[in-house]
């Protein structure tokens, strides 16, 4: 990944980063960045020296064909590792299994507590369940990282990258020792989480929203739906009407019609 995409990534964007120091030359840690972009995943990595593994949902390594060999490949050659995401729990378990795995092994562990990309470009409230567990059952430093400008590279809906430098802000290692022993406490794990989110605000400098990027999102789907049902109403009302004016116009004499009927009266 640092040969084959980092390089030409690291060339042609010429990322900034502040803070490398506050990364371990070597044992495990924990990477909590906020999650702007689909590239987030690919900048942070590139940058270091170190290898980093993130989690990727199951689907990316289990589709059939060509394509999904190329696409499993790929996933696993940047460090991804398949979480399955079916069972009464979910995501959150396979997460926090695969999160001890990795630091058991002594190495970096990537996790966006935000859960899933900002709809906005705003830092919304952290999921206490996986990044939190994960400090608590293993005692590795939690790192925040704030990701600058990613979204501006690819915005929705763009095909072509925007060439600019985004930037990666890297903070100083949260110690959660205190807290050991505590990891089923739900009231601990949202202290921690939102500690750390808190960290990630002032790295990034972005709004801080106190709710759930996936309750924003659906917020946004629904807010769109309904403009949508909106204009397609007014479009509707606004045809009625104009065939209303149309018929209106038939049934009334025009300046002809009258003309002609005072001719006719003449006439007589």
């Amino acid at each position: 990944m640092k040969v084959a995409i980092g390089g030409p990534l690291k060339l042609a964007f010429r990322p900034w980063v502040e803070g490398m120091e506050n990364i371990p030359a070597e044992g495990p840690a924990i990477l909590a960045s906020n999650h702007l972009s689909f590239s987030d995943s690919f900048f942070l990595p590139s940058v270091l020296h170190r290898k980093v593994t993130f989690i990727a949902k199951a689907e990316y390594f289990t589709t059939p064909g060509v394509k999904g060999r190329l696409t499993a490949a790929f996933f696993k050659g940047v460090g991804q590792l398949p979480v399955d995401r079916s069972g009464s729990r979910g995501a959150g378990e396979a997460a926090v299994k695969s999160g001890i795995e990795v630091l058991e092994r002594g190495e970096l562990f990537g996790i966006y507590p935000e859960g899933t990309r900002s709809p906005d470009g705003r830092l919304y409230r952290g999921k206490p369940g996986g990044l939190a567990r994960v400090a608590l059952a293993t005692g590795a430093p939690v790192i925040p990282v704030a990701m600058i400008d990613t979204e501006k590279i690819q915005p929705p809906g763009k095909v072509v990258p925007k060439l600019m430098r985004p930037g990666i802000r890297i903070g100083k290692p949260l110690d959660f020792s205190r807290y050991q022993g505590l990891a089923h406490d739900r009231f601990v794990l949202r202290a921690v989480t939102d500690e750390v989110m808190y960290e990630i605000m002032k790295l990034s400098g972005q709004e801080y929203v106190d709710i759930y990027a996936t309750a924003a999102k659906r917020q946004f789907a629904e807010a769109a739906k309904a403009e949508k049902e909106a204009e397609k109403a007014a479009g509707k009302a606004a045809g009625k009407a104009a065939d209303k004016a149309q018929e209106a116009a038939k049934a009334s004499p025009g300046p002809a019609g009258t003309e002609e009927a005072e001719k006719e009266k003449r006439a007589e």
